[in-house]
């Protein structure tokens, strides 16, 4: 069984370096998408009971390079450290800021490169953008069969049968192999991966790669230049009065505010 799952840098939210409202991303730290973390653990748990090997591709968004390349490789080290084989990531200037379109194609190309594969999965969306596009777009670039919002995952044989969770129903699918699947943070529980396992990871291979190593030149339409924080502000309106001039007070303004 032959394994890939997409690892995406993250910004961090919870340590988020703001400057007048806006996101300075050089100063932001870079984690692992929580949800692709999901999908490495659940990449290594198919890994351990069929066997094979597991490759992670990833590429670097945010820049500039020089400040995010220490997390870049944390992360990828830390997938490594859960059980992942190889990891190969794309870092190149012309694909920081760039939008998901360009991204999934620059990994399209690398797992071109790299070979074939009998399952393929990502998180269901990155924490920081939310787009909710790679996996669906990486689907049509590779014309392979694609399963989102995957909570269980069964595979015998040549087919994978998945448990697909749609908010007001479970849905269960079945599909050939290869595939591609997205998973939700239900999936599983990611492991933490013992002392002897980073260890290990620091000599498992890391492989980097621009953009003309695999032959195209991507030239974003679309650049993300900044990014701002809504910061949503009460309006403090105090109501004074007995029960029922309260309540109408409240429901007169809430008639002002097109609410009701």
């Amino acid at each position: 069984m032959i394994i890939s799952v997409f690892v995406k840098p993250s910004l961090n939210l919870n340590m988020l370096v703001l400057e007048n409202e806006r996101i300075n991303i050089s100063r932001t730290s870079l984690v692992i998408n929580e949800y692709d973390k999901n999908a490495v653990e659940e990449g290594v748990r198919i890994k351990e009971k069929f066997g094979g090997k597991l490759i992670i591709f990833s590429a670097l968004t945010w820049g500039p390079i020089e400040k995010k390349m220490q997390d870049f490789e944390r992360i990828l080290r830390e997938c490594l450290a859960m059980g992942a084989d190889e990891a190969h990531a794309i870092i190149d200037e012309k694909i920081l800021n760039a939008t998901s379109l360009e991204t999934t194609k620059a990994i399209a190309s690398l797992v071109k490169k790299i070979g074939n594969f009998d399952i393929l999965i990502t998180g269901e969306s990155s924490m920081d953008t939310s787009s909710f596009q790679f996996a669906p777009r990486l689907a049509s670039i590779l014309n392979l069969p694609i399963i989102t919002f995957v909570r269980k995952i069964n595979i015998e044989g040549n087919k994978i049968l998945v448990e697909r969770d749609i908010e007001d129903e479970i849905q269960i699918i079945e599909s050939e192999l290869p595939c591609i699947v997205s998973v939700t943070g239900e999936i599983n529980q990611p492991r933490v991966p013992s002392i002897k396992q980073i260890l290990q990871a620091k000599s498992k291979p890391l492989l980097k790669y621009k953009l003309s190593d695999l032959g195209i030149d991507i030239s974003p339409t679309n650049i993300l230049e900044e990014i701002r924080i809504i910061q949503v502000k009460r309006k403090n309106i105090f109501l004074e009065g007995n029960l029922e001039e309260i309540a109408e007070k409240l429901t007169n303004i809430l008639k002002e505010e097109k609410i009701l």
